[in-house]
């Protein structure tokens, strides 16, 4: 299933991506080194009788395994055998002068004598010359049967070579291209995926969409958020998203690089360390104490503690701040709201207004110090982080709310979307819904406004279905413009696009992405 979805905008993504394998290598090298002198170190050396017959205990060296070590392990005894066998041979080519009865033996010896020293063990690790009829035949030096004089210049010989530009080049993306990030899970595996979307043209009207690249994570994904602000350098120009997910923790994962194994920075989260700790004191008090008839063991699992500042629960919502790029917002199932410094990577304030769990967080976009907040306890609230004290103002709704959306033609208007099917518009001047209408027949799950038409906006839902509602012109109700299965299952999100403002990302429980183009939908309006 695809539990959340975020269009990254044009434009930030590099054309060509980075590979963190590229940046790892003397790392990779420093670490088989180490690996190969530890392994030196400790290895059993064993009767030498043993290690020459391939005998010896394979639990003594830890990387008996490897095909390097066994090769090394082939030449070694080779090389004792070899020398047995030339002892051998000595002594039986002494013995031959002793009486007749040894001349067969003298033969024998003669031959193993003159096979070893064909073979010349002893400089098998040294250059043979067989280098210079290598480069004859193949065109080194004398061309002999090579077309080419230059090896470089015959393109059989270098077709293998530029594998990795042509790898790089299908990884490039296009400057057209449209970019989705979606939140993944397929059989307790969690992914976040890159989708490209191509738009349509004459020969294909329907554009084209695929998955780019994926990287995995590490806990079921429950949200995303899309920001510029580089944890690791405060720097403003990248490309990063933020994901919220079952664990108390926010991954920051560079979406430029392709192959991460790991995220940039990890807001909060478990404290492993304090953990372990806690473990080995239960031990020792196991150990200290004897367990009663009637009581608890101690063989209980305990509860893994936060890191100061952190989430205790799930992160539910998240919203970046694209006017000051180094804070994040999130909302928890800790009935918490916390304002995060990317930059620093601690959280700077933490919001106990709602009490119960924080569906959904937005930055106002005209007042970025302005914050809406909506979540299981059927409340609204905006705050002013600016003056975090002072009482903030809120809405009631009449069930448990899912999405919110401010809208981009009218900054005072915001819609918000409950599990009982329902979207209610309010007025952030005003106490009282502006209007409510039933949207589903189940939870909408996601509502987002067109950016570039007034009064439109976009409803997905766990019946299936999205809808565009266009308000009418004498009045304020809106009205049903189109409906469709949008072939993803359950709908969990659905988003307008500001680069392209009349196409809709829609993901759900099917774990695919769809791409709805609405322009057909106000044709001839």
């Amino acid at each position: 299933m695809i539990s959340a979805l975020s269009w990254i905008p044009r434009g930030v993504s590099k054309l060509k991506l980075e590979h963190i394998a590229d940046d790892d290598e003397e790392a990779l090298k420093a670490m088989k080194l180490y690996a190969s002198r530890h392994a030196a170190d400790s290895g059993d050396s064993g009767s030498e009788d043993a290690d020459m017959m391939g005998t010896s205990d394979p639990d003594s060296n830890p990387d008996s395994d490897s095909d390097s070590d066994s090769e090394m392990d082939d030449v070694a005894r080779a090389r004792k055998f070899a020398a047995m066998l030339k002892e051998d041979a000595k002594v039986a080519a002494k013995s031959s002068k002793v009486g007749r009865g040894q001349g067969q033996g003298s033969k024998g010896a003669q031959q193993i004598s003159d096979s070893l020293a064909e073979l010349n063990m002893d400089a098998y690790d040294d250059d043979d010359g067989d280098d210079e009829d290598m480069n004859r035949i193949l065109g080194g030096g004398n061309p002999g049967m090579a077309y080419y004089a230059d090896p470089n210049d015959d393109p059989y010989l270098n077709k293998g070579k530029g594998g990795e530009s042509e790898s790089e080049d299908e990884l490039a993306y296009k400057e057209t291209d449209l970019l989705i990030a979606a939140a993944r899970n397929e059989e307790d595996i969690s992914h976040l995926e890159i989708w490209v979307y191509e738009e349509g043209d004459e020969t294909n009207p329907d554009g084209n969409i695929y998955v780019h690249h994926s990287l995995l994570l590490p806990a079921f994904p429950l949200c995303l958020a899309w920001g510029p602000c580089d944890p690791a350098s405060g720097s403003v120009g990248g490309n990063f998203m933020a994901v919220g997910s079952f664990e108390p923790g926010i991954e920051i994962w560079n979406l430029d690089v392709v192959d991460a194994v790991e995220p940039v920075v990890t807001l909060g989260g478990a404290d492993y360390e304090a953990a372990r700790q806690i473990q080995l004191d239960a031990l020792t008090k196991k150990k200290g104490k004897k367990k009663g008839k009637g009581g608890k063991g101690a063989d209980e699992v305990p509860e893994v503690p936060v890191l100061p500042g952190s989430h205790a629960d799930a992160v539910l919502g998240l919203a970046w701040n694209q006017e000051y790029c180094n804070v994040l917002a999130s909302g928890s199932a800790d009935r918490t709201v916390k304002i995060w410094d990317v930059a620093t990577q601690q959280a700077t304030l933490t919001l106990t207004l709602h009490v119960d769990k924080v569906q959904a967080v937005k930055w106002r976009p005209v007042e970025a110090s302005l914050l809406l907040s909506g979540g299981f306890d059927r409340r609204l609230f905006l705050s002013d982080l600016r003056a975090p004290d002072a009482k903030a103002s809120s809405w009631k709704v009449g069930s448990d709310v899912e999405a919110l959306a401010w809208n981009p033609h009218d900054p005072n208007t915001f819609a918000v979307s409950t599990e009982d099917g329902k979207v209610s518009i309010f007025d952030t001047r005003n106490k009282a819904v502006i209007e409510a209408f039933q949207a589903h027949k189940k939870a909408v799950t996601s509502v987002s406004f067109c950016p570039c038409l007034d009064g439109v906006i976009v409803t997905g839902s766990t019946d299936g279905k999205a809808k565009i509602w266009k308000r009418g012109d004498a009045g304020k109700t809106f009205a049903e413009v189109a409906s469709g299965k949008m072939g993803v299952g359950s709908i969990f999100s659905a988003e307008y696009c500001r680069d392209a403002p009349m196409l809709v990302a829609v993901g759900g429980a099917e774990g695919t992405c769809s791409v709805w183009d609405t322009r057909w939908a106000f044709e001839g309006a």
